[in-house]
């Protein structure tokens, strides 16, 4: 049956996958969600013999019901690729009592290559569907790891451009040294004085500027998006729980519809929100776990049913969850308000205007599938040395995150189902951090000097998206107010 895409702010009129991935977002500012979740239609048993880019076409073909099968399963087979430095491209890996999915062996050792290696490929496919002339920028903000994906994605990619913005001083070294050094004469990686809020609130308004799109169109361009708010990315994260459960099943850790826990280190709440998804789509998951760092918004969120962000932006050593305004639980709040377009938006309308809101106590109640709570940078740091201590196991600050608060949870709720902890990047993204939380007496080694340190501590080689950017020159060495970000595009397009 066709699934098709509605606004989260307005009773326009339903689009198809390959329109809404095209747009990005609404016309009206609102994201684009599915009229309804469907059901897995493979039983879990089935799913558990496939290899993750059959479990991937499973997954994605009930939501992408305008793609042919062969499309659809020429862009799996083209994003996950030898891109991915292991064959199960997300492998499960135990230590301490919890399961980790390793969503870090892409091209760019982070999670967000999981959907940015499929995206371009469902972009240009919904273009060619929807007979696109124009050609795509792809506009994106940036925490540190959507950016680099991103570019990798679409680097040289026919029919586009890439912009992205990030908060100049809100980057590790690495993740900055990653994109600043991107290859690609469709590339174009600009840091602006700010941090990332403000980044993806620029970007929204340049999405936002109508006046902008219709000279851009007579121009032959159109703006597109790989944040998390595209639907072409959120679709693609679903399938990863999918395939951690039936890896499980497979290996006879759980047996057939038993129930286990998720946790995800979250920032903008795509990657959890996929997990629900999962979660409604019939995957047998019980507790949605909200891990925050210091920027703790989505926790006080789930304690109050305030989401507010008038509060101190805190620099910490997680910084792509440094993030006060969570862009995609405007899907989820839609959800949970009864699909009401007109309550949604009124909500969002008052984050936009006095920087929070409230939700109802009925609403409230529809949030039981989730636990939030957070870890303080301290929490963090001993999290990572704790579990090299009693395992020899290297997780990131992001990782890390999500671990502590699966330990506050299980104190808490004395709940020990099996749980899957959501391993967003490499510790090789956030040398610095890592090592200095396993021995402070590292912090006067240099970035590469720690790199090798950590590949011989951890008994892991060094991956190439590291090994490459060692001398890598830049080629970006773009500086922005965040008032100059809509010119900056200009410029870039030569308009």
């Amino acid at each position: 049956m066709e699934i098709l895409y509605s606004s989260t702010r307005s009773k326009g009129n339903p689009v198809k996958a390959s329109e809404a991935i095209l747009k990005g977002l609404s016309e009206d500012g609102g994201l684009f969600v599915p009229e309804r979740i469907p059901a897995l239609d493979k039983s879990l048993e089935e799913l558990a013999d496939m290899t993750y880019g059959q479990v991937a076409y499973e997954v994605m073909k009930l939501y992408l019901t305008d793609f042919t099968e062969e499309e659809l399963k020429n862009c799996i087979r083209r994003a996950y690729d030898e891109k991915f430095d292991t064959e199960e491209i997300a492998p499960l890996v135990e230590a301490d009592g919890a399961y980790y999915l390793e969503l870090f062996h892409g091209a760019t050792i982070a999670f967000k290559d999981m959907a940015l290696s499929i995206l371009p490929h469902l972009l240009t496919t919904s273009a060619r569907k929807n007979h696109v002339k124009n050609e795509i920028v792809i506009l994106t903000a940036t925490s540190g790891d959507t950016g680099k994906a991103a570019l990798s994605g679409f680097a040289d990619v026919e029919g586009t451009r890439i912009v992205v913005f990030y908060p100049k001083n809100g980057v590790s070294p690495i993740q900055e040294k990653q994109m600043v050094t991107q290859k690609g004469e469709n590339t174009y990686v600009v840091g602006i004085h700010g941090n990332f809020d403000d980044a993806q609130t620029g970007v929204k308004q340049i999405f936002g500027d109508k006046e902008l799109a219709a000279y851009m169109n007579e121009k032959g361009f159109q703006f597109s998006s790989a944040n998390s708010i595209n639907i072409g990315r959120l679709v693609p994260q679903i399938v990863y729980y999918v395939y951690a459960y039936v890896k499980l099943l497979k290996e006879e850790r759980i047996v057939n519809g038993e129930k286990i826990n998720v946790v995800v280190p979250t920032g903008n709440f795509g990657n959890i929100l996929a997990a629900f998804y999962a979660k409604q789509m019939g995957l047998p998951i019980d507790k949605l776990i909200c891990a925050s760092n210091e920027n703790k918004v989505l926790y006080d969120f789930f304690e109050s049913g305030t989401y507010d962000r008038n509060r101190e932006f805190v620099l910490t050593s997680s910084p792509s969850m440094d993030i006060l305004i969570s862009s995609n639980l405007e899907r989820l709040i839609y959800r949970i308000a009864g699909n009401d377009p007109d309550k949604n938006r009124e909500l969002m309308m008052s984050l936009m205007r006095g920087g929070s809101y409230t939700i109802t106590e009925e609403m409230k109640a529809q949030l039981q599938d989730f636990y939030g709570n957070y870890a303080s940078e301290q929490e963090t740091a001993q999290t990572i040395h704790d579990l090299y201590e009693n395992t020899g196991y290297v997780i990131d600050t992001h990782t890390a995150v999500a671990a502590c608060v699966h330990k506050k949870y299980k104190e808490v709720t004395k709940d020990d189902k099996v749980t899957v902890i959501a391993s967003t990047a490499s510790p090789y993204k956030f040398t610095r951090s890592v090592m200095n939380a396993i021995d402070s007496k590292y912090d006067t080694m240099g970035d590469f000097e720690l790199v090798d340190k950590l590949s011989e501590l951890s008994k892991v080689q060094v991956p190439g998206a590291i090994e490459e950017i060692r001398t890598a020159p830049v080629v970006h060495d773009h500086v922005c107010e965040k008032s100059e970000m809509k010119q900056t595009v200009m410029n870039f397009l030569g308009i």
